[in-house]
Formats: C-alpha cells, sequence, structure tokens
C-alpha cells in the first residue's frame, strides 16, 4: 500500500452532485478497496444498476427501501446488505440519509 492514504476526516473529501439532492464523495481508496458515502434527501434515488464490483453498503443515517436482484426490504440506520457482483440493485431514501458503500475492486469510475 504505497502512498496509500489511511485515514479520512469527516470534514474530508470532495463531494459530488449527483442530481436531484443526493450528492457522493469517496472516502479512501485502494486498488482492491474503495469506500464511498452517499448523502440522500428524503425521496432520494440510487437507480437500479449493476457493476462488476462486490458491494458492501452500511445505512449511517435515516430509512431506504433496498433491492437487491428480486429482493426488497426497508432497512435502517445501523443495518447493512451486500450486493454480489453483475447483480441489479437501487434505493430508495424514505427519509434524509446516508450509505456508507465498500467496493471491490474499487471504482475507477468514481476517480475521475
Amino acid at each position: 500500500m504505497t502512498a496509500a492514504k489511511i485515514f479520512c476526516r469527516k470534514s474530508e473529501g470532495e463531494w459530488t452532485d449527483l442530481g436531484s439532492g443526493n450528492r457522493r464523495r469517496v472516502l479512501l481508496h485502494t486498488d482492491e478497496l474503495m469506500m464511498v458515502e452517499f448523502a440522500f434527501e428524503k425521496g432520494g434515488i440510487g437507480a437500479p444498476h449493476s457493476h462488476p464490483h462486490v458491494q458492501a453498503s452500511y445505512v449511517a443515517a435515516g430509512r431506504f427501501e433496498v433491492t437487491v436482484g428480486d429482493r426488497v426490504d426497508v432497512l435502517e440506520a445501523g443495518d447493512a446488505f451486500i450486493v454480489p457482483s453483475n447483480v441489479v440493485h437501487g434505493v430508495k431514501a424514505l427519509e434524509e440519509g446516508r450509505l456508507v458503500d465498500s467496493f471491490t475492486p474499487h471504482r475507477a469510475d468514481f476517480l475521475g
């Protein structure tokens, strides 16, 4: 892990506007792993999509309707979910909230 950033403070990281009041910021990453924070306004949508990365998500605040493949559940702060590689998934914020997602390998598309 040559020259990799090891710590991230809550004041660090540049937010990327995703539209409709939703945004994301990359917290930390190596070639093998990435941690990203997503902030959603109430009613915000993480549109259904898939990617080759395995994703683990932690609900840091709020309540979300989460769809992973053909499964749907409502998760709240303190809950978590896993998205296997290439499985279609998405979220709807039932109230203002935040997700912390980890991806392996890192999402190069979030870095440029």
